[in-house]
């Protein structure tokens, strides 16, 4: 999945939480041709993600996206997000392209 936020003037910050078992991440990563996980994924060579917790059981991210930043193609484990502050975003995946609204306060799980 691409992500790219597309119209806002402050940057739209969204928190993820793993609650698989955090070894699901890294297992994914040693898997050749395999995506990045969202840490390791960033927009043009920087980083939008950073890590505010891991423990054995799950890993707290905090992304953060300027007007027109995305985030490059990479993989989720089954996680929960919340929008700390909402915008509009475009996702390219395997359904195709759309744009998507999302609210401060909304929540999401994959």
């Amino acid at each position: 999945m691409t992500i790219t936020f597309t119209t806002r003037t402050m940057p739209v910050v969204c928190a993820l939480m793993v609650v698989a078992g955090c070894a699901a991440v890294d297992q994914h990563a040693d898997s050749p041709g395999a995506l990045p996980d969202p840490l390791a994924a960033g927009w043009n060579g920087q980083a939008v993600c950073e890590q505010l917790a891991l423990t054995e059981r799950q890993r707290v991210l905090k992304c953060t996206f300027p007007p027109g930043v995305g985030h490059e193609k990479h993989y989720h484990v089954p996680h929960f997000g919340y929008a700390l502050s909402g915008g509009r975003m475009r996702l390219n995946d395997a359904r195709g392209t759309r744009d998507v609204e999302l609210a401060t306060g909304s929540h999401f799980t994959s």
